[in-house]
């Protein structure tokens, strides 16, 4: 979160190397914990490199399935550590490839989305 100095009133806001390097720790401490994971990456702002002061990392985790409704997904993932609010979005596999292949919106997101965290090919969910 961001941090306000003891000697003025401006904020210091985590920079783009930052926020990557602490949502990479968290998706791999994630990705090892839950092998149902298939991928996790950022998008939006801090993908493009325009972030600012105030900026929220937008990420995705997708999984191998996912059973509990779209709305609380969030909940039971959100990534801890990470020194900015996190706008998070959790899809099954068939869920997120329906998304990029239908919409404006997932085209946009699987186009622009720095992934930082992939299952390894030899290691399905059940291994």
């Amino acid at each position: 979160m961001p941090v306000r100095s003891l000697s003025s009133p401006v904020l210091k806001w985590p920079n783009g190397a930052e926020v990557d390097r602490a949502f990479r720790d968290c998706a791999h401490r994630i990705g090892r914990r839950h092998p149902g994971v298939v991928r996790i990456g950022y998008f939006g702002s801090y993908a493009r490199g325009d972030w600012g002061v105030g900026s929220d990392l937008d990420a995705v985790v997708v999984l191998q399935s996912c059973h509990e409704p779209f709305e609380r997904r969030a909940a039971a993932w959100y990534p801890e550590g990470i020194p900015v609010p996190v706008d998070l979005l959790v899809y099954s596999i068939e869920e997120w490839e329906r998304l990029v292949r239908t919409t404006p919106f997932g085209r946009r997101v699987a186009a622009e989305t720095v992934w930082v965290y992939e299952r390894p090919k030899d290691l399905g969910p059940g291994s």
